[in-house]
C-alpha cells in the first residue's frame, strides 16, 4: 500500500514511537478511547485478547489490560503520566469531540475556565474519563 505523500518514509530521530497504557478494563477503554482516537485519524493497529491499539502515521498508542496492573485508578497528580495532548485543526472541531466525549464517559475538567484553561492563545479542552486518564484535545489560535 502506497504511504500519503505528507507521511515521511522514515521517522525522524527521536520521534515517539509509541505509548503503552494500561488499563484496569479493557471493554470500557475501548468504548472511551477508541472513538477519540479515530476522530483524531488514528486506526485500529493491534487487536489481542487483552489489548488494542491505534497508530497515527509512525507513533501508535497501546492500551492492555494487564494481570501486573498494581492499581485500578490513574492517578493523574502522582508521579508518572499527566495528561495526553491532542492537536485538534479548529476550536469548532474541540468542542464538537468535547461533547462527545462528555457522551462517552469523559468528564471535563476546569469548566470555570474551558475553553482557555490552558492560556488565551489556545481553544483546549481538558476532560479525565472513567479509569482517571486525561488528556487534552487542543487547537491553537
Amino acid at each position: 500500500m502506497p504511504r500519503p505523500a505528507d507521511t515521511p518514509r522514515t521517522p525522524t530521530a527521536g520521534a515517539l514511537h509509541h505509548v503503552e497504557i494500561w488499563v484496569p478494563d479493557l471493554t470500557r477503554a475501548i468504548a472511551q478511547w477508541g472513538w477519540l482516537l479515530e476522530s483524531l485519524g488514528y486506526t485500529l493497529h493491534q487487536n489481542w485478547d487483552n489489548g488494542r491499539s491505534w497508530r497515527l502515521e509512525h507513533t501508535y498508542l497501546v492500551f492492555e489490560q494487564s494481570p501486573a496492573l498494581a492499581h485500578h485508578r490513574h492517578d493523574r497528580c502522582a508521579p508518572g503520566l499527566n495528561h495526553l495532548a491532542f492537536h485538534v485543526p479548529t476550536a469548532d472541531e474541540v468542542d464538537t469531540l468535547t461533547q462527545k466525549a462528555i457522551d462517552h464517559g469523559w468528564s471535563l475538567l476546569f469548566p470555570d475556565r474551558h475553553p482557555h484553561a490552558g492560556g488565551t492563545h489556545q481553544h483546549a479542552a481538558y476532560l479525565e474519563n472513567t479509569d482517571g486518564f486525561e488528556i487534552e484535545l487542543v487547537a491553537h489560535r
